[in-house]
């Protein structure tokens, strides 16, 4: 077993890791026992009472965060000429097509986003190898595929994420970070927390919402009791 550390031994004595928090509580909790020296993220991990095995109960989807993520997402639109100036206009980093393929080929992918059209969709298919473990390659479902190239820039810099359940069940989101105040924590959470609502499947049975938690990068995580969240 791992040995805890001075600073995760005074976290976890400022609350009871066994007992469930409201989100409220949760959400101001955070920066007491954040035990990172720099402006950590703060997580939300759900469990969901769905079997990702089965495809009609893989949960995915994107939610726009009303407070952003606090992160400066670095954005590639791989685009055709005629929409590179109105990619970089509406807040990409990089915009280009060939030039840029060829750079992930080299193993490139200093990137937190991918944006592109269907009409090239050909050439940036073949990038699958090195974009897809990554969690990189564009995809219709995120909104990352689309002619309206501006729209989905200017909505991935305000802070609109995508998430899928892993092969556990669990969804696991960044939802800001600690120096936020925590009513913007409380907010981005309660978001997403309702987008996933929407999106049960009507074959998962029982349970929906099995636990929740948030935590910062170097925390122990804190119990959301689930009734302190209205709407799910």
């Amino acid at each position: 077993m791992a040995k805890l550390t001075k600073k995760r031994k005074e976290a976890l004595a400022k609350y009871d890791i066994t007992k469930l928090y409201s989100l409220e509580e949760a959400s101001t909790m955070l920066k007491d026992i954040n035990c990172a020296k720099f402006d950590a993220s703060v997580d939300l991990q759900v469990r969901l009472g769905v079997d990702p095995r089965k495809a009609d109960q893989m949960v995915r989807g994107v939610v726009t965060l009303p407070h952003g993520t606090g992160k400066e997402t670095r954005v590639l639109a791989l685009v055709s000429a005629d929409k590179e100036q109105e990619a970089l206009d509406a807040g990409a980093d990089y915009a280009g097509l060939d030039d840029y393929i060829q750079k992930i080929e080299g193993g490139w992918t200093d990137i937190d986003v991918i944006i592109t059209m269907p009409t090239v969709m050909a050439k940036v298919g073949r990038l699958g190898r090195v974009l897809g473990p990554r969690g990189l390659m564009p995809n219709p479902k995120a909104g990352t595929v689309t002619m309206d190239v501006a729209k989905a820039v200017k909505e991935v810099k305000a802070g609109k994420i995508d998430f899928r359940v892993d092969k556990f069940g669990i969804i696991h989101a960044s939802i800001g970070k600690v120096s936020f105040e925590p009513e913007k924590i409380q907010g981005n959470a309660i978001e997403l927390i309702q987008t996933l609502s929407k999106l049960k499947p009507s074959s998962s049975k029982g349970t929906y919402f099995r636990s929740i938690h948030l935590s910062t990068t170097m925390s122990p995580s804190v119990k959301v009791d689930k009734s302190s969240i209205k709407g799910i």
